[in-house]
């Protein structure tokens, strides 16, 4: 976390970008002060590196987790592919999983809109708790490949049960290198689901 000072915001995110060797598009930060005076302008910027996101991320899941009474929690963070990978274990695993996995939806959606909300950018977030992520995503493309090969033989659209984004993305790529196969998600919110398709 870095403070940079220049006659504008643009000024000093160019600064800034200059600085570390990033892109003017990658730099985050948040506006501290802007003034537009009779001698000049001025303006102020904290600049986060994706670390200060990652620690945030980890220390709030914590709290959450904590505030529950759930006791003791240790949380494991990983960045794969610009994803932030919270790897979470408990003495309660299950609770925090919830039925079919909607808990740990709901605390992946919490902690993804509290971190976007921080740094005012939106970033990628998976929780996974005990692995559940890692079999749930094995599961899905076994039967995204299984309905595929249906849709093959009989040129029959197959729309799947709605499924959260990140379950979504492991659709469309088990089904990418089939060939006459398409998918395409539709729906709203938590009834967004995909549709595997046949084309000729």
């Amino acid at each position: 976390m870095k403070e940079y000072t220049a006659k504008t915001v643009e000024d000093a995110v160019k600064m800034a970008s200059e600085e570390l060797g990033i892109d003017e598009n990658d730099v985050i930060f948040t506006i501290t002060s802007e003034k537009k005076g009779l001698i000049g302008k001025k303006a102020s910027i904290t600049v986060y590196e994706l670390t200060d996101a990652i620690d945030f991320a980890e220390k709030y899941v914590k709290d959450v987790i904590e505030s529950l009474g759930i006791g003791s929690v240790s949380v494991k963070t990983s960045l794969e592919d610009d994803i932030i990978r919270l790897q979470i274990d408990s003495d309660h695993n299950p609770i925090l999983i919830g039925k079919n996995g909607v808990t740990l939806q709901a605390l992946n959606e919490i902690v993804r809109l509290a971190v976007s909300g921080k740094f005012r950018r939106r970033f990628r977030i998976l929780l996974d708790i005990g692995d559940y992520k890692d079999s749930k995503y094995s599961r899905v493309a076994s039967i995204a490949r299984r309905t595929a090969k249906e849709v093959q033989k009989t040129k029959v659209d197959v729309t799947l049960d709605p499924m959260p984004s990140d379950e979504r993305r492991v659709v469309h790529s088990a089904v990418a290198e089939f060939s006459h196969i398409k998918t395409e998600s539709t729906g709203e919110g938590h009834r967004r689901a995909v549709t595997i398709k046949y084309v000729e």
